[in-house]
Formats: structure tokens, sequence, C-alpha cells
């Protein structure tokens, strides 16, 4: 079992003062992730059901006895309930110093977004892409401030399909969960190489990826024999507490201050795929995003 756990964040960090944002944080390693940030600051639980996360919120409110837990509606499918919830955040919040974007959907049947993204591609990349674009000023001024991307062990798997980026040609759900975790990878790589260059402190700034392990949790949901997998070898896999960590870690760690652009898993840095360490298809996915975002983004 304690091999199987993993890695395991030891700092002590305080974050009084500060605000995070953590998106799906309503189940699995998102809620474990805010449970070990409440017990430090202010939490924002970024959700798409609301009726659950305010139920963990409720729990985490109780339990670390800190009432700066709150809940507010995101959905990463639609893009105009990501500029709603960035929107009343900028107008409530002065402060923004975590954003650890979280959330995801893996092994869809063939669907899109409300903005006709394929929804791995949509969500787990393109979503957090533009809510990261639209808090960005808020996380300068608040420097010190870290960005914190959820990938997978499965980037190595996966291909940025530029001719078919929508999986409209063909379509195969469990390549299309590893292509959204690579882009999470090269998004991080590309957003840090930026920050760093507009940044006199190298501090200011930082954004780290990260492999969680394999959690039981309900991401396999939409896969029946993933379910079924999962539960045969459920000794084998983290729990949710123990596949927040390295999460927390990247989150709060004081000697990750000064490091960006990097891949942890395990609580330690990680082996990137060499397609993860394409700068230059990372330069096109940040270009090709924001022109299906409809944004600017220099």
């Amino acid at each position: 079992r304690r091999y199987v756990a993993g890695g395991r964040c030891k700092s002590a960090a305080r974050l009084e003062g500060k605000v995070a944002i953590i998106t799906g944080a309503n189940t699995g390693i998102g809620k474990e992730t805010a449970r070990d940030l409440a017990r430090r600051g202010k939490v924002i639980v970024a959700c798409r059901d609301i009726a659950k996360a305010e139920a963990a919120a409720s729990e985490i409110r109780a339990e670390t006895g800190n009432q700066q837990v709150t809940v507010r509606k995101l959905d990463l499918a639609d893009t105009k309930s990501i500029r709603e919830f960035a929107e009343k955040f900028l107008a409530e919040e002065k402060e923004l110093h975590i954003l650890i974007n979280n959330a995801g959907v893996m092994l869809c049947p063939y669907s899109k977004t409300a903005d006709g993204f394929e929804m791995h591609l949509g969500v787990n990349h393109l979503g957090h892409f533009f809510l990261t674009f639209l808090l960005l000023e808020r996380l300068k001024q608040s420097a010190p401030a870290r960005i914190v991307n959820v990938s997978s062990l499965a980037h190595h798997a996966g291909r940025i399909r530029f001719h078919d980026l929508h999986g409209e040609k063909s379509y195969n759900r469990g390549l299309a969960y590893c292509h959204s975790k690579l882009a999470n990878v090269l998004f991080t790589r590309e957003l840090a190489r930026r920050l760093q260059g507009k940044s006199q402190r190298r501090a200011e700034f930082t954004a780290n990826a990260l492999h969680p392990g394999s959690v039981q949790s309900e991401l396999v949901r939409h896969s029946f024999v993933m379910m079924w997998l999962w539960k045969i070898f459920s000794f084998f896999l983290k729990t949710p507490w123990e596949g927040a960590q390295t999460s927390v870690y990247c989150a709060v760690a004081e000697e990750l201050e000064s490091v960006t652009g990097q891949y942890f898993s395990d609580c330690q840095p990680a082996y990137v795929s060499p397609w993860g360490r394409d700068d230059e298809t990372a330069k096109k996915l940040w270009s090709v995003s924001c022109e299906l975002l409809g944004i600017q983004w220099d």
C-alpha cells in the first residue's frame, strides 16, 4: 500500500490571506485538494454541479473549521459559463494566488461542448485554457502566484491531431482523453515560457503540470469496463487523498516557488513524453486554441 500510495506533500505552508480556485472540487482528488488547502487558507470550489459542490464545501467547512470555503458555478463545457464565473470572481475578489485546473472528463462517448468542441478537448484543455486567460491578470496582480494543471501519465499516448482536433474524422474515446492530457502538458510548457519571458523575477508566476496517479474516483464513470477493472484492482489504486498529494505539493511547496514549466508525479519531477516537450507543437496549439476561443493572448 505504501508503494501504491506514492509521494506525500510534507509542506506545512500556510495560506492566510491567500485565495485558491480549484475546478471540479466536489469529488475525487479535487475535493481532497480543496480539503487540504482549506486547512491553510481561502478556497473557491468551482463546479458544474452546484448541489454536490455545496455538499462537499459544507463537509470541508465542518471538518476544517474554515468558513472561507465557497462554491461558484462553473461549467467548463460552456465558454459562456466560464466567462460568467470569471466576471463574478473578478468582481468579488481582489486577489488570486493559486489556480488549480483539476476538473476533467474521461472516456466520454462522442459528444461536443456547447461551443462545438470535442468534449475531452473542450473540457480538459480549452475550458481551462480560457479560464486561465480570463484570470491571468488577477494572478499577476497577486504575485507570487501559481497555476497547477492536472494532466496524466496518459499524455504519453496522446498526439495533437491538428487535422482532426474534434474527432470528426475518427474518434476513439480512450485516445481522445490521452490527446487532451498531452494538451495540458503542452499548455503548461508554453504558458510557463510566456510568463517567464514577461517577468523580471522568475518566482512571480509559475505554471506546472502533474500526474496524480491511478486513483479511485468517478472519472471512469463513462466506461463500464473501466469501472469493473477499477473495482477488481482497487487495492492497487490510490485513494483520492493520496491522488491529491501532488496537486497540493505543486500548489504550496516552498521549494517550488521558482520552479515553472515542469511535470510532476508523486511529488517529484517526472518524465515527459517527447511529444510533451515539442515546443513548436506547444506554440501551434496555443495559437489554434486562441483561434477556437476567439481570443487574443500574446
